[in-house]
Formats: structure tokens, sequence, C-alpha cells
């Protein structure tokens, strides 16, 4: 058992001294991240929250609000299209990567942007978060990186509780490595922290790293279908971000969105205390509209819908609630969530954000107390000894030189 402890130490050292300072910036990038939504909300509606609309006012043609946001940014394709419930909400046109433009449900008046600042802001970190600051081509080899350094964090979580396990079982060694100890210094300090933070961090952490592994890679995704006894679905394909484009690479005319909105009526219809409506705005002519339906923050999956209504007749083409999705969609779907932790609302983001935060304190202090081990095992190494002075020759034969 002693050298089976032994040789998990090593391969934690190792794995900690190799993925450290990656590890550390993800870690780091997803505290910033773990508000991204509701700050970004915030920062939009600062100064564009609209007046509340008088009674029985009517919403604006989703044509009309699609044609305003077209305006402020002419040379985009519009591919999304959100209502919220609150009255007081602008109406969200999405362009994919673009951007976003708000737009007043009542007047049909595009209230900007959204906040540049904030989004241009989250956009950068989770670029560093996913890609270590990569652009282009550099993606591919930072995006392998990233991904064994989670690994590399996941096997450190796990061994990491092992370890954790103190040799003599004594109630006073328990508590020595499970709460911060006053008046240490240097390793003794580094060695409580790394303890602490890591029991009382251990289980959100999990989580949040085995989650992030399907995001990472394929193969990982398709398990988990095959865990649930499923054949993984094969990719989609899907129009490039910012919209549709034609074999030329021009940005294509706007479709006609007449008819829309009897079938948004429909959608709101579906499911009482609906708290936001997304329409994929449709590339074809014919082609089936599709609504998701969020009774949510918007980051639980368990309580979207997906409906799809014929463009023609506004028949029920498809009608997907969270509970009739397969069990493999279903557990993909909170894992993709579980990473943020938004799959319980603002309490479990909350709990991320302290978990990567823990993560990046582990790394620190596991990085300091490897560097101190190194140093001691520098100042043991024994001093290197010059090598003797051949003596003159008469010394060594004793004769005397007269």
């Amino acid at each position: 058992m002693k050298r089976f402890r032994k040789v998990i130490f090593w391969c934690h050292l190792a794995a900690g001294s190799f993925a450290g300072l990656v590890v550390l910036v993800m870690s780091l990038t997803g505290v910033l991240l773990a508000y991204e939504r509701q700050v970004v909300a915030w920062a939009d509606a600062r100064g564009l929250q609209i007046a509340p609309p008088a009674p029985g006012a009517a919403r604006l043609p989703l044509g009309t609000l699609a044609a305003a946001a077209r305006a402020v940014k002419p040379g985009a394709t519009p591919s999304t299209l959100t209502v919220r419930a609150d009255p007081a909400a602008p109406a969200v046109v999405g362009f994919g990567r673009e951007g976003v433009v708000l737009v007043n449900p009542y007047t049909g008046e595009a209230l900007g942007e959204g906040s540049r600042g904030a989004r241009g802001f989250f956009r950068a970190v989770t670029d560093w978060h996913r890609w270590l600051g990569a652009g282009g081509e550099g993606r591919a080899a930072a995006r392998a990186v990233t991904g064994a350094c989670n690994l590399a964090f996941l096997f450190l979580v796990t061994s990491g509780l092992y370890l954790w396990l103190p040799r003599s079982r004594t109630r006073k060694q328990f508590r020595n490595v499970s709460w911060f100890r006053r008046g240490l210094s240097g390793r003794a300090r580094d060695f409580n922290w790394h303890n602490v933070v890591g029991l009382w961090s251990v289980v959100p952490l999990f989580f949040v790293v085995l989650s992030a592994v399907p995001l990472s890679y394929t193969w990982a995704g398709h398990l988990v279908y095959r865990l649930a006894g499923e054949t993984p679905p094969a990719p989609r394909g899907g129009p490039a971000p910012g919209g549709a484009q034609t074999p030329g690479g021009r940005p294509p005319a706007a479709l006609p969105l007449d008819g829309l909105d009897p079938l948004l009526a429909r959608a709101a219809g579906q499911v009482k205390g609906w708290r936001s409506i997304s329409l994929q705005l449709p590339t074809e002519p014919a082609a089936p509209v599709t609504f998701t339906i969020d009774t949510g923050d918007g980051g639980q999956p368990q309580r979207r819908a997906q409906l799809t209504l014929d463009r023609a007749t506004g028949g029920v083409v498809r009608w997907e609630p969270f509970e009739s999705l397969s069990a493999g969609r279903r557990l993909r779907s909170y894992l993709r969530f579980a990473h943020t932790g938004e799959v319980l609302g603002i309490a479990g983001q909350s709990v991320a954000g302290l978990a990567s935060l823990g993560g990046a304190a582990l790394v620190l202090t596991g990085l300091a107390l490897a560097w101190r081990r190194f140093r001691a095992w520098a100042a043991r190494r024994p001093a290197a000894t010059p090598a003797p002075t051949a003596p003159a020759p008469g010394l060594l034969s004793g004769a005397r030189s007269d």
C-alpha cells in the first residue's frame, strides 16, 4: 500500500507540473465566466430597458423587428429572434458570432447592439478558456493542449482525494487537513491550504472537470450516448456563423417572414409560464419553423422544449419537451450545463465559480510545494569535489632534488 501511494504521489506531482499553468489559466477564466449570462444581460439592459407598453398593446410583426435589426447590420443575415414574456424586455435579434441587435418590440426602434464592451470582454475570456487565446489555425493545437490538460486535471482531482487521506487516521491528523490553521508559513502553510481547498472543492471540481471532457473530445461525447445504450448522432452541418451564405460567399437576401406571427402565438400557447421564446429564422421559404420555449433562466436544459411547426399549415411537425428526449441526449445536455453550473441555476453557477477559484488555489499551492521539493532535493545533492592534483615526481618517489 505504501508503494502504491508513492506511485500515485509521483504521478500526481508529474501531472500537476505538466498541466499546472494551463489549468491555472482555465480555472481563472472559469471564475470570470461564472456569471457571464447575467452580466451581459445587465450590461445590455443599462439604458436600453423599454418603458412598459400601454395595456393591450400588441407586439409588432416579427418581420418588422428583423428588418429593424438588419438596418443596423446591413451586411449580415439574422439567424435567431428572441422575445421575452417580460413586457419591458426588448426583442433580441441574433446574427451568430457577429453579435445581436436589441429592438423595441412595440415601436420597432433599434436600441443598439447591446454592450459591446461586456460581450467583447467575455469573448476574449472565452478564447483564453478554450484556446489559450489562440486564433485561426492555431486553435486546433490549442484545443488539443487544453483537452489534454483537462484530462490531467481530472486525474489530479481524483488522485488528490486519495492522497488527502492521512497516513495515520487520527482525529488530529484529519483536523489538520480539513481546515485552515493559523500561524503557518512556507511549506506547512502551502500543504495545509492545498489539502483544505482540495477537500472542500473536490466534489464540484470533479463534475466541472468531468463534464468538460465531452466538450473537448468527440469520442467522449459519443461515449456519453453509448453509456446510455444509444448510437451517437451523426454530425450536423449548419450555416456559417452570422447566417447562411450563398455559393459566392454573399449573404442571401432576407427571406419573407410573413406568416410567422401566428406560429409564434401557437408556440406561446404551448407552454404556460414561458419566459422566453427563440425562433430559428428559416433559411428556406417552405422550411418548418422551430421555436425553443424556455421556462427557466436560459441555462437549464431541463426547462426547455422545442416546437417545430409547419409554416404553411401551422401543424405540429415535432414537439420535444426535455423529458421526451432520449436518455443520451438528456445526459449530454446535463453535462454541457453542469460544466458551468447553470443546470442548477444561479446557485449552481456560484458553486462552479467557487470550485474554479479553488482549482486556481490548488494549482498555485501545488506548484509552490513542487518548487520547494525541487529546491530541497537540489540542496541535498553532494557538492562536486575537485579532482586531486597530481603530485610532483620527486614527491612520489621520495627522491630529493638538491
